[in-house]
């Protein structure tokens, strides 16, 4: 998905929009399936937009994070450590095990996991989320 700032040319209004692609955008106007929303004129064009960059702290080689979203994470680490077993390694086991009724839990679980396991567990209709993980908070 790519998100593109747009310009009316006739009410000379900006509105943004999201596409597939640039191929995409390109396919609509060319169809002249792009109007203002304002005006409902056709002559909608790409305005100028500055690019979204996300920066690198070389010190630590990790994408920097605001400190709203590392307090919340943060506090979605303590809930999930307080409330819910670690399983560790045994990740994708464990979630079978809980799925087919063969162990049974009152607690949720939470570990680690290959792509590739996450993967499998939901082509079985086994629901995991995938979540970042500060390494000096797991168990």
């Amino acid at each position: 998905m790519i998100l593109f700032k747009l310009i009316c040319k006739d009410c000379e209004i900006y509105f943004d929009s999201w596409f597939s692609s640039s191929r995409e955008y390109e396919k609509l106007k060319k169809k002249k399936f792009l109007n203002c929303y304002n005006c409902n004129s056709l002559k909608v064009e790409k305005a100028l937009m500055s690019p979204n960059i996300l920066k690198l702290n070389n010190k630590t080689k990790s994408y920097k994070q605001d400190s709203k979203h590392k307090k919340i994470n943060l506090e979605y680490q303590n809930f999930i450590s307080k409330n819910f077993d670690y399983v560790g390694k045994n990740f994708a086991y464990e979630a079978r095990s809980i799925y087919y009724k063969s162990k049974k839990t009152t607690k949720g679980i939470y570990g680690i996991a290959s792509k590739q396991d996450l993967v499998e567990l939901k082509e079985e209709g086994i629901e995991v989320k995938k979540i970042s993980w500060a390494k000096n908070n797991i168990n």
